[in-house]
């Protein structure tokens, strides 16, 4: 079993490593053969979309995973997110000259069709609506602000509206925007996301859908599915 990165956040502002992730962690473990094999020896954009506090970026980092010539591009909304992404890098010694982590929606703002690996753990609880941004987007670890809309920050880590897939439907379908030719998506799930309906609509759009990890966590029965043409 390969190491679980250090982790050390303020989770006051930041989604903390929990079941969901270390369940992507074992996933990509698990598949980590497949996608050298996969991705081959080229030098691959990895990008981790809501890297919180960068466990998920890091572990690939560390373990070459999908190889050594990775570039990884984790994004998210949160600045702390950000900023504790670059925190766990550090602390864990990964080679920052392979890693530019950048405060974006998604992967709205990285050139369409490039990304070989994407990774998401989105928001995935039901909710009555995806939370709002907070107003305040000017707040940031660097400005030393904080405002009363900085808790508000692990609502947008966590619900997911109807059927807690609103956040995770708009990356489904910009995946052939977000992805290269012949990229590959991983993507989490709980039992209440549907996960079996989502895989059938995702086939009819002429997309493979294989499960990779699936594993009940307290009350939640989580799941990974891949996706790649």
């Amino acid at each position: 079993m390969l190491p679980t990165p250090h982790v050390s956040c303020d989770y006051d502002k930041v989604y903390e490593p929990s079941e969901d992730s270390f369940l992507l962690l074992d996933a990509l473990e698990k598949d980590r053969a497949f996608l050298s094999q996969f991705l081959g020896s080229k030098a691959a954009l990895v990008c981790e979309l809501g890297c919180g506090s960068g466990i998920v970026t890091t572990f690939m980092m560390q373990n070459d995973i999908p190889s050594k010539y990775a570039i990884y591009v984790p994004t998210d909304l949160n600045p702390w997110a950000i900023e504790s992404t670059v925190s766990t890098a550090q602390r864990n010694e990964c080679d920052q000259q392979i890693f530019s982590p950048v405060r974006m929606n998604l992967a709205h703002s990285v050139r369409s069709r490039q990304i070989d690996l994407l990774v998401f753990n989105p928001p995935y609880v039901p909710a009555e609506s995806v939370p709002k941004v907070p107003s305040d987007l000017d707040t940031s670890p660097a400005a030393g602000q904080e405002d009363d809309s900085t808790s508000d920050w692990l609502d947008l880590a966590l619900l997911g509206g109807d059927d807690g897939m609103v956040v995770t439907w708009k990356v489904l379908e910009n995946l052939d925007d977000f992805l290269a030719p012949e990229g590959i998506a991983y993507v989490l799930f709980c039992a209440r996301n549907k996960p079996l309906e989502v895989v059938k609509h995702m086939q009819l759009q002429g997309w493979k859908s294989e499960l990779v990890e699936h594993r009940k966590a307290g009350w939640e029965v989580l799941s990974i599915y891949k996706f790649y043409r």
